[in-house]
């Protein structure tokens, strides 16, 4: 019986294992070859790429604005998150808001970033209503402001991550919270614990699971709001919103593919090491 399942077991997990073999390493493996020759003539080169992207102002320039996104945005998300879950927790109906909230996650991109450039251009919906109320309240006349071409635009895609990925993370929050023996938080409320002492000592220790699984999530996920910055602003956006991302395809139209492959090392290499030392953190915890 138990080799049986071993076998069902590696039935199973083979596929899959081939699968990133094959799809991700081989083609990482590939990508770090290249990051140490030329791009056209694929002579070795050493380290002359990595010199290179380091001393690129448009490389720094990238990799601040990624790190500052991402550490705004992620503890925002999870805070933000957490307490719509306990609020919807409460509730009977539920299921409905959390359809509501995943409806972003099925919105095409396309259709994000068009709703985006209407709310934000300098004649758009959020201009109109600073103006609507300005006249209304007399402390202001009409506003006209840029907010995609300047240094906002930063917060605007901040606002955009945000609510695209709420969905995903109150629903993971009300799984954890559901897990939770309601016995255990009824006998601390009969001891005498009150509602921050049930939600610090006996909820947020069982939140542990889901609280590692959100936050991986929403880290990689916030590498991916390249798509909303380049159909909202173009390949060369505002300083405050040029990401990384920006930085490979710009990179890769100009076929300075040798560069792009250092970078793409040196990221890889920081995403790995952030999920162990995140996953480190968790499991000493």
């Amino acid at each position: 019986m138990q080799k049986k399942k071993r076998r069902f077991f590696y039935l199973f997990v083979f596929p899959g294992c081939l699968g990133i073999m094959v799809f991700v390493l081989l083609p990482f493996l590939d990508v770090v070859k290249r990051s140490f020759t030329t791009a056209v003539t694929g002579e070795f080169s050493g380290g002359k790429n990595y010199e290179a992207i380091f001393q690129n102002q448009a490389f720094l320039l990238a990799v601040k604005n990624t790190v500052r996104f991402t550490l705004i945005c992620i503890p925002v998300l999870v805070a933000l998150g957490l307490g719509t879950a306990l609020l919807l927790s409460g509730l009977k109906k539920g299921r409905l808001l959390k359809a509501v909230y995943l409806l972003p996650l099925a919105m095409p991109t396309a259709t994000v970033a068009l709703v985006w450039k209407l709310v934000f251009y300098k004649q758009g919906f959020f201009n109109l209503f600073l103006t609507r109320l300005g006249l209304l309240t007399g402390l202001w006349g009409e506003v006209h402001r840029e907010y995609l071409g300047t240094a906002a635009a930063f917060w605007v895609l901040v606002g955009s991550y945000i609510w695209k990925n709420m969905g995903y993370t109150v629903v993971l929050w009300l799984a954890g919270l559901s897990g939770i023996s309601g016995e255990m938080l009824e006998a601390a409320r009969v001891d005498g614990a009150g509602s921050w002492q049930r939600f610090w000592r006996i909820t947020l220790p069982n939140l542990k699971g889901s609280l590692y699984t959100i936050v991986i999530l929403s880290f990689l996920n916030s590498f991916k709001i390249y798509r909303e910055a380049y159909l909202t602003a173009g390949a060369y956006p505002d300083q405050s919103i040029y990401l990384l991302q920006h930085l490979f395809n710009n990179w890769f139209v100009n076929l300075e593919l040798d560069k792009m492959a250092a970078a793409a090392v040196c990221t890889g290499g920081v995403l790995m090491s952030a999920i162990l030392a995140l996953q480190r953190l968790w499991e000493n915890g």
